[in-house]
């Protein structure tokens, strides 16, 4: 859900009350002019990538595509007591760019924490980041006062630079090293904490920031809302707690032997041959010797291994209870397995949570047969602290504050999704928020809708229909930090973002729908596509240039009002005129209903729409005698003003009718 609250849908719902809807419940006349959609305008930076043959405009990557890489060797420590974490490692930073840096930058996004810190959400204050060393190509670096060239780094907020002591040429290679120390914020922080209980870790360690072949170097600082554009790397974790503390994280537990007693690692073998969910630590377990190893000096190193990600975070308790059972996938190429492992931690006081390796294991399986198969070799969600509210990680999640079956499910099945975008896809969420959210909201509905027999679509219409064109709208090409509330952030990025998907599905029909939409995926995954890149696949599947609808439904906040206009019946046949009373230029969905049951379905252009027209007419068989004709009956398209999308005869009418 990547949203501090407890739920994005529970924290905006209640404000539904609140909206009003403005001018476009209004019956507008024909004859008012209407705004005509103009095409969509590649970015200069974007059209340059596709000359350089890095991109095409058919959506799928260009021959000459390239991405950076780094391999991480990280190594930490935690007090649980105070708090404190200590840190140190090397990252190994791959140029694959046709470019020579002279400086590279970083992200240190605990600095969030600091006092003086930009941000744009309230978080406790725990002083961020101390830097005891940094060195690049061996050489040890001292903190610049400014941005001179000379060989050292500067921190300004969460973006770290570091001027290299010689420039780092194209197919070559750096290792940076870092040492750290830092406080872990309390319950309150965005995305993570500790509430005395867990301990959630996340953005802990110096991360490479992404040098891309469109826009460079992308440094957007982190404040707090807006959330994360990441590449891609390998990396090898060391994390040191007590022992009896469980460590869930990214990656696979290299050391099992080290760390997990002999009864632990028993039942997870016994979870991995069958379907049943398995008891791997019960409340009989959590104790140096029992759940884990008795370790050294009291305490044990856990040791995990990721590659192809994106990032690696952590959570950790001697609270924890943990379930285990598997997730088939499907079939996956290259070798790998067609099942992942499915791993819930949480605490006995949150009962909710005895389900939650279920509702994992179906949101796995239902997105790896409704996308494509689910790669990574476990799925693991934790009982974390009030203010992780629903956050996803490369193989992780962490949940808290929620308390009721349907939510839990919801934020496991959305959080899950996540896996797919932006894990997979790696789009950058800072700028282009719907790219992850709203396409996670989209998959999280058809979850719920196979879990529960019907899904958020429907949950959310209602609020979304009173918030379209009611001045809270605002549009999805906007900055993730540059919403001015989390209302019109949530709004825009899942709600509306959702809904688009759902009506491109009507407009596409399922087969080029998901031939643009999993060909998208499956193109993009482990790279990183544009939003140019995401409207270019779908026009590619759909064979045409779909730009009134991206100009409409992305770059406007334009409300859609279609309305019956008049039903006649002339001779043998029946006329019917529609309105258009709204901005937005949709096709019109007509489903004719006659008196013997029976129904005709009819679909008018959007071509008229986009010419200017206010009225467009067609006509059907007499037959026995027309009942209802109703624009859009099956709801796929968020019409504002549903009354007036449905006409029935008037008792005692005659021959010529008209909607009141």
């Amino acid at each position: 859900m990547s949203h501090p609250t407890p739920s994005i849908r529970s924290f905006l719902l209640p404000l539904a009350g609140l909206l009003t809807v403005a001018a476009p419940g209004r019956a507008q006349t024909p004859e008012r002019p209407r705004p005509r959609p103009y095409p969509v305008f590649e970015t200069p930076q974007f059209a340059r990538a596709v000359e350089q043959g890095t991109r095409t405009r058919t959506g799928v990557p260009g021959p000459s595509y390239w991405q950076q890489y780094a391999r991480y060797t990280l190594a930490g420590a935690l007090d649980p007591a105070t708090s404190q974490f200590t840190g140190e490692g090397t990252v190994r930073y791959y140029n694959r760019s046709p470019d020579s840096l002279r400086f590279l930058f970083l992200h240190v996004r605990h600095n969030l924490f600091r006092e003086d810190a930009l941000k744009n959400t309230t978080v406790p204050v725990t002083g961020g980041v101390t830097f005891s060393r940094v060195s690049a190509a061996g050489q040890d670096l001292t903190e610049l006062e400014n941005n001179r060239r000379t060989a050292g780094y500067r921190v300004n907020g969460t973006i770290m630079r570091v001027n290299l002591p010689a420039p780092l040429v194209p197919g070559d290679s750096i290792d940076l090293g870092f040492a750290w120390s830092m406080t872990l914020p309390p319950n309150g922080a965005p995305r993570q904490g500790n509430d005395g209980e867990v301990i959630y870790v996340a953005y802990w360690y110096p991360q490479m920031a992404v040098y891309d072949d469109v826009a460079g170097w992308n440094i957007d600082p982190y404040l707090g809302n807006g959330e994360f554009y990441m590449g891609y790397a390998d990396y090898d974790v060391s994390l040191t707690v007590p022992a009896g503390w469980l460590v869930a994280s990214t990656g696979t537990l290299a050391n099992p032997e080290e760390v997990l007693s002999p009864t632990v690692r028993q039942r997870l073998a016994e979870a991995r041959r069958g379907r049943e969910v398995v008891h791997v630590v019960t409340e009989a377990d959590r104790a140096p010797g029992r759940s884990t190893t008795a370790g050294k000096d009291g305490k044990l190193t856990w040791r995990f291994q990721a590659q192809n990600v994106r990032d690696v975070d952590w959570g950790t308790s001697d609270k924890y209870l943990w379930d285990a059972t598997v997730a088939v996938t499907g079939g996956m190429t290259g070798g790998r397995p067609d099942t992942s492992n499915i791993y819930t931690f949480y605490r006995p006081s949150a009962q909710v949570w005895t389900n939650s390796a279920r509702y994992a294991r179906h949101s796995i399986e239902f997105l790896s047969h409704f996308l494509w198969p689910y790669p990574y070799a476990h799925m693991t969600s934790v009982d974390g602290p009030a203010s992780c509210g629903g956050m996803e990680y490369p193989m992780m999640t962490c949940i808290g504050g929620f308390r009721d079956t349907t939510s839990l499910y919801g934020v496991i099945v959305h959080e899950l999704a996540h896996m797919w975008f932006p894990m997979q896809v790696g789009s950058d969420e800072t700028a282009h928020a719907w790219m992850d959210e709203g396409l996670t909201e989209y998959n999280e509905y058809q979850g719920e809708k196979d879990f529960f027999g019907q899904g958020g679509e429907t949950q959310n219409r209602g609020f979304l229909l009173q918030v379209l064109g009611s001045g809270v709208d605002i549009t999805l090409m906007r900055h993730g930090d540059h919403y001015d509330s989390g209302l019109a952030y949530g709004i825009a990025s899942y709600f509306k973002m959702a809904a688009n998907l759902r009506s491109l599905r009507a407009i596409l029909g399922d087969s080029l729908f998901f031939q643009g939409y999993r060909g998208y995926g499956r193109a993009w995954a482990g790279k990183h596509p544009t939003e140019f890149d995401f409207f270019d696949a779908f026009n590619t599947a759909a064979g045409r240039d779909l730009w009134w609808f991206w100009r409409t439904w992305f770059y406007e906040s334009w409300p859609l009002d279609q309305a019956v206009g008049s039903v006649t019946t002339v001779g043998d046949s029946v006329e019917i005129t529609v309105r258009d009373e709204g901005l937005a230029p949709m096709p019109v969905f007509l489903r004719v209903t006659y008196a013997g049951g029976t129904t005709r379905d009819l679909r008018l252009p959007v071509d008229p729409w986009l010419a200017g027209a206010r009225t467009q007419a067609t006509t059907v068989p007499k037959e026995d005698g027309v009942t209802v004709v109703a624009i859009d009956p099956e709801l796929w398209f968020p019409d504002v003003k549903p009354a007036n999308n449905t006409w029935r005869p008037a008792a005692g009418a005659g021959g010529a009718t008209t909607p009141p």
